[in-house]
């Protein structure tokens, strides 16, 4: 069975990285979907976040994990094309779970034979998001604890740090 692991990983983070780990063992084969956030405005593009969601996957040797950019279509559409059978999603907290449970509810309308499983993050990850990674890296911070190594690095090249 496909497990789906949708996000627009902007960076990717060591929580992502703990969901995906997770699904990983759950499941024959995960796709992990680069996509658009259109409340935000991304930093990397979706092929700098497929490069680097490859090459933390390559580094910790998951290899029933691949990853694929969406950016142009419904979550649900996307895993219909992929063959996907079920949505992973993290949650961190309970506006995560509320948030995730409506998005849950949607997709089940548009695609009842599609199931969504909320996985709750591991709690000394639950504070860590992408915005928060984000602005630490813009002011130079620390973030060994945070994200992979090669993520902090493309992070504060990007920044100049």
């Amino acid at each position: 069975m496909i497990a789906v692991f949708p996000g627009s990983f902007d960076p990717v983070t060591n929580g992502h990285m703990d969901i995906i780990q997770r699904t990983a063992t759950l499941f024959e084969q995960v796709v992990v979907l680069v996509m658009k956030n259109t409340a935000k405005k991304g930093l990397f593009s979706a092929q700098q976040r497929v490069k680097l969601l490859q090459q933390v996957l390559a580094e910790q040797k998951l290899e029933n994990v691949r990853v694929l950019a969406a950016t142009d279509q419904l979550t649900i559409e996307a895993v219909k094309q992929v063959g996907g059978k079920v949505i992973v999603r993290g949650v961190r907290n309970e506006q995560d779970f509320i948030f995730e449970r409506d998005i849950a509810e949607l997709n089940r309308q548009l695609a009842p034979e599609i199931e969504t499983f909320l996985l709750p993050t591991k709690p000394e990850l639950a504070a860590i998001s992408s915005s928060y990674i984000k602005e630490i890296a813009q002011f130079g911070g620390e973030l060994s604890t945070m994200v992979p190594t090669s993520v902090a690095k493309s992070l504060h090249e990007r920044f100049g740090r």
